[in-house]
């Protein structure tokens, strides 16, 4: 059987983003979801099936970048700072990884492990560059609000009794 169209069998392949990439996309997502709400690591964790003690040190970075906030007390937990519309998944994928995405022709060749045979008249660097930009871009232009109402299916569960809307 061939595909319809060229880019059909591309699909199976996915994009790889580091496990604490991942990990601090649906911590961020579980709380968009739930904004302005409160919500306890241990929720987080539970719900996204994410180590606490990883997940803890993934919620300091996002604190310390200012996109979400703690609070202490028998009412504490983590919030984002800002609307889910506010925050992109790029964002989020910059702050856990420092970068949200590389290929080895941008990196320098100690980093690389072997030199590059024509790194200044590569025509494969630009299409590695071409398409490093085009997933940056859809990465920054998509938001929580976006991703939100994209998981409308798989709403969180209502067992603490919230409503799971998002307010727009």
């Amino acid at each position: 059987m061939t595909p319809s169209s060229p880019y059909e069998s591309l699909h199976a392949e996915r994009m790889r983003v580091s496990a604490k990439g991942e990990y601090a996309t649906r911590a961020v997502l579980h709380l968009a979801m739930l904004h302005p709400g409160v919500v306890t690591i241990h929720e987080i964790a539970a719900r996204n099936r994410i180590p606490v003690k990883y997940l803890e040190q993934i919620l300091l970075e996002l604190r310390r970048a200012g996109l979400i906030a703690s609070r202490r007390g028998v009412h504490g937990g983590y919030k984002l700072t800002r609307h889910p519309s506010e925050v992109s998944v790029g964002d989020v994928l910059r702050i856990a990884d420092h970068r949200v995405t590389d290929s080895s022709c941008g990196q320098c060749d100690s980093e690389r492990g072997y030199v590059c045979a024509d790194s200044d008249n590569c025509g494969l660097k630009q299409v590695w560059s071409d398409a490093q930009l085009a997933v940056e871009k859809i990465l920054f232009e998509t938001t929580f609000a976006d991703v939100c109402a994209r998981s409308c299916c798989t709403s969180l569960p209502r067992s603490q009794g919230r409503v799971y809307e998002l307010q727009v």
